[in-house]
């Protein structure tokens, strides 16, 4: 049995940041400082109560890959997209909440008496502390726990949040990232591999109403979805549009890669559209991530559970399936299984997990909280072992969305059945966590070590869509993160600061 190191304080942290290399003058070799780190992780884990607080102490020093599955607007704190309000001479609508963008509305507004105007500048806003609270728990998921009862379902609390802050979310796309940038590093993080915006799309009735008649067959099928191609192909105002989302990638990207971080992006679809949108926006979700090196992938976002994303389900996995052959080096990491038993009839849990990966050919599921309720669940577990297709795990998104957690998460099943996977965050800025947290939600529900949550570190850059050049310079680097890391853990224990 080892013993068991002295707990590490905020005040050791800051005696190792004040002290630097003087204690570390003659480092132990890096097998023992990593044996020395699994020890003490142990002492935080062990017992009763995982020991929280030095837990989010410990994830906050420890170097973390990536985070994988990230929405750009669901990072950004309602905060920042209010100040952003200002910045585009909007308005907020007091009544409502909502963000006003009609000039002539704006400018009658602005026209009235303070005690008159209902559609308010960011700063009024800020003025009247019950209408910002209020304005933050609209906005985001802030403070429901203590008063949900008069809110939403969560459910429809977390989705609605985007209709707030919708008008300023395309916006200052820079100065965001930017921000989600310095807050990656400022928690030891490397990579973001974020959900950024969606493509140019067209609308298509005919399309809609041939692909959505209840005996459609695959042959007739392809040939829509060939034909759409084919014109979209030769469209040169369609192609153009991507020639411009290209460009505004470029733009607000400009300045973000450097030695202490990357980010790179996936263009996304939204399935609560015609099926002639869904299709001509996935197109052009392919045909950017043909042509840059920024966009690595291709995901589908939306919640799973409404009535549309129900109805073409299968039919959206068949537009990917399709894509995939015309555009086979493209990466897709699919929202998939974001359901829990109640929200759909029981027949919905029961495929998406599966044809997310045999039909459309997904590399990366996301969620995939539904897998207990899949037809042949165990046999989609072996098949992702052994095709090593990692699922992106996000506990705090799942617990508020779901009301999954603990025990009934399928964390559990992934783990047993050898399934990889990685953390990471869905809608910082909406959940208001980050992905140090979600360390420690793992760490604390599941019995973990320091090798697991170290390989979920690395796994996490394995299982990104960078380059292998890139993505072997980021782990390079990593090494060099961890034995830094490992060796303030091994110096502080024979330092005698802990207590």
């Amino acid at each position: 049995m080892h013993t068991a190191l002295p707990r590490l304080t905020v005040a050791s942290a800051l005696i190792i940041g004040l002290l630097g290399s003087s204690i570390r003058a003659h480092p132990a070799p890096n097998s023992l400082n990593e044996e020395i780190t699994k020890r003490y992780f142990a002492t935080l884990v062990s017992g009763s109560q995982p020991k929280l607080a030095e837990l989010t102490l410990f994830f906050s020093m420890m170097p973390k890959g990536g985070d994988l599955h990230h929405h750009y607007s669901g990072a950004i704190y309602a905060e920042q997209f209010l100040d952003w309000v200002d910045q585009q001479h909007y308005c907020v609508n007091k009544v409502t909440y909502r963000i006003e963008t009609d000039k002539a509305l704006i400018d009658a507004e602005r026209a009235k008496g303070p005690d008159q105007r209902n559609c308010l500048s960011s700063v009024e806003v800020l003025a009247d502390n019950a209408l910002y609270r209020e304005l933050l728990q609209r906005w985001s998921d802030k403070d429901f726990s203590n008063h949900s009862a008069i809110q939403p379902p969560p459910d429809r609390q977390f989705f609605d949040t985007f209709g707030y802050f919708g008008p300023v979310s395309a916006s200052n796309n820079n100065e965001g990232l930017q921000l989600l940038k310095k807050r990656a590093i400022q928690e030891n993080l490397t990579y973001i591999e974020t959900i950024f915006e969606f493509g140019p799309l067209i609308e298509d009735a005919d399309f809609d109403k041939k692909v959505l008649q209840s005996n459609v067959d695959n042959d007739t099928l392809t040939a829509q979805m060939a034909a759409m191609t084919a014109a979209l192909d030769h469209d040169q105002d369609f192609n153009g549009k991507i020639d411009s989302y290209l460009a505004n990638i470029k733009a607000s990207s400009a300045g973000i890669d450097d030695g202490q971080f990357v980010m790179r992006y996936q263009a996304f679809v939204l399935r609560l559209l015609s099926p002639s949108q869904v299709f001509s926006s996935m197109l052009a979700a392919f045909k950017a991530a043909s042509q840059s090196d920024l966009v690595v992938g291709v995901n589908i976002v939306g919640a799973e559970n409404l009535n549309v994303s129900m109805r073409d389900y299968s039919l959206h996995m068949k537009m990917f399936k399709f894509l995939r052959t015309k555009y086979p080096k493209v990466k897709l990491a699919l929202h998939a299984g974001e359901l829990a038993l109640g929200m759909v009839p029981p027949e919905g849990l029961t495929f998406h997990i599966k044809e997310a990966i045999d039909v459309a050919g997904a590399n990366r599921i996301g969620h995939g909280i539904d897998l207990a309720h899949e037809t042949d669940a165990v046999g989609i577990m072996k098949e992702m072992h052994e095709r090593d297709i990692p699922v992106e795990i996000n506990l705090s998104s799942n617990e508020f969305i779901l009301g999954v957690k603990d025990e009934s998460h399928p964390i559990t099943l992934y783990r047993k059945y050898g399934v990889p996977f990685v953390l990471s965050t869905d809608d910082p800025g909406v959940s208001r966590n980050n992905l140090s947290g979600e360390y420690v939600l793992f760490a604390s529900r599941y019995k973990t070590d320091y090798a697991e949550v170290k390989k979920l570190s690395y796994d996490s850059l394995r299982y990104s869509f960078l380059s292998d050049q890139d993505k072997k310079r980021l782990i390079l680097a990593l090494d060099a993160r961890f034995a830094k890391f490992e060796a303030q853990i091994a110096d502080l224990s024979k330092s005698g600061t802990g207590r």
